[in-house]
């Protein structure tokens, strides 16, 4: 018997289902939080929204990342047939676990939303272990990390009946690894100048890169405990802060202003930009500004640093999977560019909470017409795959 028609389209699916869930995400939280809805469900909005966009989603896009790209880092083709089909189901039995978490007891839940990243970690492991590549191992203990986080997120749900440090580690996690990466920035803008301005090459690194990423990760391990009082509120801020500026000196020695750069390297430093802006506003909240303003970072890391980057990711995995140039044309841009603006208008309700009834869906419809677009786009792509007629990308 054959297996079912989705895993023979290679990894393609993951990173259409991660679409759909993260536009579905903002069509129901948003209402949900505005009181319209009342879905039955055992987990706050603010609960399920956090955990399906760092459990769900992101899991999803790395997963359809990693295994569409297993050939070229490992040597070895890629999961398909059962074991490929087996990975979507446990994924959608994760999701149907945490809608119907009102009928099921707590483990039980937790046991469904653990299965695929668990699942994932160890086919990824398998294959990335026996390589003994750096970039790779980084990506598993990521994976590993967000295991660990996601464990933590329900059992403090179910002790507290919120979760603080498992959020707050999945999101350390995610952003330790576009710091540690810097995404795949620098070397698509090396690439850009060598082609088009060779006069301004790409800056190689230097210590700044390296204090920017010690500071950035020492920060971040603070903040996940900063509720602790482990470091005074102050200190706390200060080295946040230090961060923030450590990381806007990274960005700007990838020369933004030495050449006029093409669509793929600007919406790259518009996802960049926030990773910055949420360190700046996190310190803030430190020094006296209030917990709008860690509601503010939270969002700047998860809808733009994060939400941007693996959209860029996913952007260009799935045109590299068609066999279309990875290079950014208008449409693509103007996802991007929806993905920043949501973010923004999402920063701008957390600071100015007499406009959050405007803010907040119009976040919200930004990000779910990004999504719902690229879900089309990859759609588009696979099929001109499957018909062998791919257009080469415009220009950059």
């Amino acid at each position: 018997m054959n297996p079912p028609s989705p895993s023979k389209a290679g990894c393609g699916p993951f990173l259409l289902l991660g679409a759909l869930h993260a536009a579905a995400l903002a069509a129901v939280w948003v209402p949900w939080f505005l009181g319209l809805i009342s879905p039955e469900m055992a987990l706050s909005p603010p609960s399920w929204h956090a955990h399906e966009f760092l459990f769900g989603v992101v899991p999803a896009i790395i997963g359809g990342v990693l295994l569409t790209a297993a050939p070229n880092r490992t040597g070895h083709p890629p999961p398909a047939g059962w074991p490929l089909t087996m990975l979507l189901a446990v994924w959608i039995v994760g999701r149907l676990g945490l809608a119907g978490s009102a009928a099921l007891e707590p483990l039980t839940v937790a046991l469904l939303a653990l299965l695929f990243p668990v699942a994932l970690v160890a086919v990824a492991g398998r294959e990335f272990l026996l390589t003994r590549n750096g970039r790779n191992l980084t990506i598993l203990a990521v994976l590993g990390i967000l295991v660990g986080a996601q464990g933590l997120f329900h059992w403090e749900l179910w002790r507290f009946g919120r979760s603080v440090h498992g959020t707050r580690l999945a999101v350390a996690a995610l952003l330790a690894w576009t710091v540690l990466e810097a995404g795949i920035m620098p070397g698509i803008a090396g690439g850009w100048r060598k082609a088009r301005s060779p006069s301004h090459p790409q800056a190689p690194s230097s210590r700044v890169d390296g204090v920017a990423m010690g500071l950035g990760l020492l920060a971040l391990g603070i903040w996940i405990v900063q509720d602790e009082g482990i470091l005074s509120e102050h200190l706390s801020g200060a080295l946040l802060l230090a961060a923030g500026f450590a990381q806007a000196a990274r960005l700007a020695r990838w020369r933004p202003r030495h050449a006029p750069s093409g669509r793929s390297v600007a919406v790259l430093r518009v996802s960049c930009a926030f990773i910055p802006a949420g360190f700046l506003l996190a310190a803030w909240a430190s020094l006296g500004g209030g917990t709008a303003f860690n509601t503010a970072a939270l969002h700047a890391w998860t809808m733009g640093a994060i939400g941007g980057m693996a959209l860029t990711v996913m952007v260009r995995t799935a045109a590299g999977h068609s066999g279309a140039a990875p290079t950014a044309s208008r449409l693509t841009t103007g996802i991007h560019l929806a993905v920043a603006a949501a973010a923004c208008a999402r920063i701008a309700a957390a600071l100015d909470p007499q406009r959050t009834m405007l803010l907040i869906p119009l976040a919200g419809a930004l990000w779910v017409a990004a999504f719902l677009t690229f879900a089309l786009l990859h759609g588009r792509m696979s099929g001109r795959r499957a018909s062998g007629a791919v257009r080469p990308a415009p220009p950059d």
